[in-house]
């Protein structure tokens, strides 16, 4: 049942126009120490359980939508104050207007960083070598093993993800891979898998999962501090730089 939503979920992308629903007009976090806006896209190609957009991945035809001369309008008028634009989801990727409004952004003078779940190696290439997208944040949801259960999505095809790895950490673009880490998808091997697929890698987050009114899924519990400082050294033998995020 689950393979056919994410059919039907292509279907939709292509018949209703994709647009931001959420925006946070200023974040100290995103994107290391800039000052940046990120922005929100309805839909996603993923399910995965401890995603904490449900209403932008279930229902995106649901979603509010801010019309994009007000985000301009915005940005315009915080020229000189906010650095950067951190584009986020959803899946960003999916929007199919998204290189004209990437050129929008850089036409202001900011920075551009792009979340991705690693979906459209095609883009993220693109992007990269015409210099529209500053720095590339994308999901390792799990090992190549877990990843079908792990985003909600049986049977997936793992080429596209493998394509985007090889290709951000050969390319030279400025990036980092991230895994939000849950007790009840992630241990010991997962994370050795991991690092094996991205060995060679520049720079890689363990991030803490929060459980919200917004997950997809509730009744999903965060490693421990101490867990993952134990991921994070077997990580460190094929990784440059591998940081805790969200952990006190």
């Amino acid at each position: 049942m689950q393979a056919v939503i994410f059919d039907f979920d292509i279907y939709l992308f292509k018949i209703w126009p994709m647009d931001f629903s959420g925006w946070e007009k200023l974040s100290l976090v995103d994107y290391d120490d800039n000052l940046t806006m990120t922005l929100f896209m309805a839909g996603c190609n993923m399910r995965c359980p401890f995603c904490h957009n449900s209403d932008l991945v279930l229902r995106p035809h649901l979603a509010p939508k801010i019309p994009w001369e007000e985000i301009v309008s915005f940005l315009k008028k915080r020229q000189g104050v906010l650095d950067a634009v951190c584009i986020s989801g959803g899946e960003p990727t999916l929007m199919p207007d998204l290189e004209d409004k990437i050129k929008e952004i850089k036409s202001l003078g900011y920075k551009i960083k792009l979340d991705t779940n690693g979906s459209r190696p095609d883009l993220i290439a693109k992007f990269h070598e015409e210099k529209l997208v500053d720095h590339f944040a994308m999901d390792i949801k799990n090992s190549k093993e877990r990843y079908g259960e792990t985003i909600g999505v049986p049977n997936v095809d793992l080429t596209p993800y493998e394509k985007s790895v090889e290709y951000l950490i050969h390319s030279g673009a400025g990036y980092e891979f991230r895994t939000t880490s849950i007790m009840e998808f992630h241990d010991e091997e997962s994370f050795r898998k991991i690092g094996e697929w991205i060995k060679g890698a520049k720079k890689y987050f363990i991030q803490r999962y929060i459980d919200s009114e917004n997950c997809i899924s509730h009744g999903l519990h965060p490693i421990p501090k101490e867990v993952a400082l134990a991921y994070k050294k077997i990580l460190e033998e094929s990784i440059e730089q591998v940081l805790l995020r969200g952990y006190e």
